[in-house]
């Protein structure tokens, strides 16, 4: 079969003012990145016309490290609603730089239901993370400014300061570094670092935003550290949330694009979903709901992670409110959370495939708790045998749950209309409002606590001597009533990645929390989680070129 990039470039794209039109948008309107992309203005949101259409969240078990195709099922999914008759959009984050010349590759979907042009997406895209890594370097730039100067200072103390720099790549030797060496005209020597763009407490508030003026008053409301006589410093001490939210005027609009079958696509802000929100802007969430019936989006790994986040605080934000959860599933992952080993995978295990369908159930029962109906997406690989495919559809049957097999990659739309069908079925059965798994008033420890026993499955939560000095910071700020973003490796329900299938009677240990105030909540830090990925033995990038028509290849 062709690559991805290959299948891509067999697809003859429409016009983005074509795609717009079909959403009615006005092509004035429109803020044109060439002839295929375009940024929507604001103005046609409608809060009350999207109300009363239909959203639909993708998660996913616990992934593999190359993932289960949730994007691919998100993409495949909203060109089968279409195909049925429905008008969908897929509504979707940006990718990162990282990822696209890490290991994991493109976040453009795969096969034949990929979001185009995917080497623009890919690749810079309409400049928001340019924009998101400015706003945040800025502030960092202020705050080294301020420690320097002697006459308009406020007196931060620089051992406080936990403000990084960012930058829109994987490289490990920036996680850690000293700033401000040269002398007393370079600055004030501190421990610095740089995190990958993903993880920025802005990329995170943009995707939380509503509009301008709530982006400014989020950027206002970043904790930088404290002064030397305790008091803390926010970035609206400094001055610098105007300049900040100047810098992402555009980057707050969202970007629509199209898919190979030409289903309208919103992309916009690219949270990580083991360090922030994992989900795109509330911005285009509205945006879809606005101009179309249904919305196709998704939430970053496993239910646990994106999906908790999505419902605890995008949702509570916002007050947005999916009819139905689609659970993607795979053999591959199921074989290898049931003990395959990982170069295995798509060899025939049914003894494993039955082990693992213990982590299909944590998540199904984990969107039941959430209140919200549920449909199981297996996606299907070539390897897959008729067998494996039969365990995982009659096991979500005995747990009441629908579930349809899903050809994405091969067939594209075509290949989810079975899954169409069940989840707009779904979508007008239901009735549920989803019920948040925690309340935001309830202190620190016990939301934290509900998460992990009822959401991961742990016994008990330990903390740190540090995270407890944490927990008393966070009282003395009066920041208690913010929601929690915990955060924790994707690979397990656990905070142990070698914990795979389901876990029992495991203690999660919390060793510090984060403020991120600007984004409007906590995280609290478990296991060893990078915010500087660092590049694998072979990265993606050695595979990707351009020749001299500008034509690029080896992006997957």
């Amino acid at each position: 079969m062709k690559s991805d990039i290959e299948l891509a470039h067999t697809t003859k794209l429409k016009p983005i003012s074509e795609i717009a039109a079909g959403l009615g948008i006005d092509e004035d309107d429109l803020e044109l990145y060439g002839r295929y992309k375009a940024k929507l203005p604001l103005k046609y949101i409608d809060r009350g016309k999207g109300e009363k259409n239909t959203l639909i969240l993708v998660s996913a078990i616990s992934p593999t490290p190359a993932g289960e195709g949730k994007t691919t099922v998100s993409i495949g999914l909203a060109q089968g609603l279409n195909r049925i008759g429905k008008k969908c959009t897929v509504v979707l984050r940006e990718p990162s730089l990282g990822p696209v010349f890490g290991i994991k590759g493109g976040a453009t979907g795969g096969g034949y239901s990929q979001v185009l042009p995917m080497e623009d997406i890919n690749l810079h895209f309409t400049g928001d993370f340019s924009a998101i890594e400015k706003a945040n370097n800025l502030l960092a730039a202020l705050i080294d400014n301020n420690i320097q100067s002697k006459t308009r200072g406020i007196g931060i103390d620089a051992r406080t300061v936990q403000w990084k720099r960012v930058m829109d790549m994987n490289d490990r030797s920036l996680r850690q570094i000293i700033v401000g060496l040269g002398g007393r005209m370079s600055g004030v020597p501190r421990e610095g670092g740089f995190n990958i763009t993903a993880a920025s407490e802005i990329m995170a508030a943009l995707c939380l935003a509503e509009n301008l003026s709530g982006l400014k008053e989020r950027m206002g409301n970043i904790f930088i550290g404290f002064t030397h006589d305790r008091k803390p410093v926010y970035a609206r001490d400094l001055k610098a949330h105007g300049a900040m939210t100047a810098l992402l005027k555009d980057a707050i609009k969202p970007n629509l694009v199209q898919t190979m079958e030409h289903t309208p696509a919103i992309i916009h802000g690219g949270p990580f979903a083991n360090i922030a929100q994992g989900t795109n802007s509330v911005i285009a969430t509205r945006m879809g709901l606005s101009l179309s019936d249904y919305v196709v989006t998704e939430a970053g790994f496993g239910f646990d992670l994106g999906a908790e986040k999505f419902f605890d605080i995008k949702c509570g934000y916002s007050g947005l409110s999916p009819k139905v959860a689609v659970l993607v599933a795979t053999i591959r992952a199921l074989k290898y959370h049931g003990g395959a080993d990982l170069s295995r995978l798509s060899e025939p295990n049914t003894d494993a495939l039955k082990k693992g369908l213990s982590n299909l159930e944590k998540h199904i029962e984990n969107i039941q708790a959430f209140a919200i109906c549920a449909v199981v997406a297996v996606n299907k690989f070539a390897t897959d045998t008729d067998e494996e495919l039969d365990i995982v559809k009659q096991h979500s049957r005995k747990m009441g749950i629908d579930s349809a097999i899903a050809d994405v990659y091969g067939k594209g739309g075509e290949g989810t209309l079975e899954l169409a069908e069940k989840v707009s079925n779904a979508a007008a059965r239901c009735k549920n409002v989803f019920k948040p798994m925690y309340d935001w008033n309830w202190d620190v420890p016990r939301k934290v606590e509900t998460v992990c026993k009822r959401v991961y499955g742990a016994f008990a939560v330990d903390y740190t001597r540090k995270a407890l000095a944490d927990l008393e910071k966070i009282k003395q700020l009066g920041l208690e009533k913010l929601p929690i973003c915990i955060a924790k490796t994707q690979k397990s329900l656990s905070d142990n990645p070698e914990l795979l299938g389901r876990p029992k009677d495991f203690v999660v240990t919390v060793r510090e929390i984060e403020i991120a105030s600007g984004a409007g909540f906590l995280i609290p830090i478990t296991g060893e989680i990078m915010r500087m990925p660092g590049l694998p033995a072979t990265p993606a990038a050695e595979n990707i070129d351009i020749d001299d028509e500008g034509n690029i290849t080896g992006l997957f």
